[in-house]
């Protein structure tokens, strides 16, 4: 009795950096609401360069936001006297 060669699959490739990864990452670090798992995969296949711009064009993006919405409740309110 002859037996079957087993096959055994090749091992998926390394994923590369992605911007996009970074980003959704970053993203979610901006809200506080992050897996554990999610996390140490992601610090397997980000780029350091990639999460220092990702997050200061989020923290600038944050800052507008913010802004905007201030100058939106301050333009709506009533002047006193």
């Amino acid at each position: 009795m002859t037996q079957q060669p087993t096959r055994t699959t090749p091992p998926a490739p390394a994923a590369r950096p992605s911007f996009w990864r970074t980003v959704r990452m970053v993203g979610w670090g901006f809200l506080g609401v992050r897996k554990g798992s999610e996390y140490q995969r992601d610090l397997s296949h980000v780029n350091p360069f990639h999460v220092i711009v990702a997050g200061l064009v989020g923290a600038v993006l944050l800052v507008l936001l913010l802004l905007g919405v201030v100058n939106w409740v301050v333009s709506g309110a009533t002047p006193a006297g």
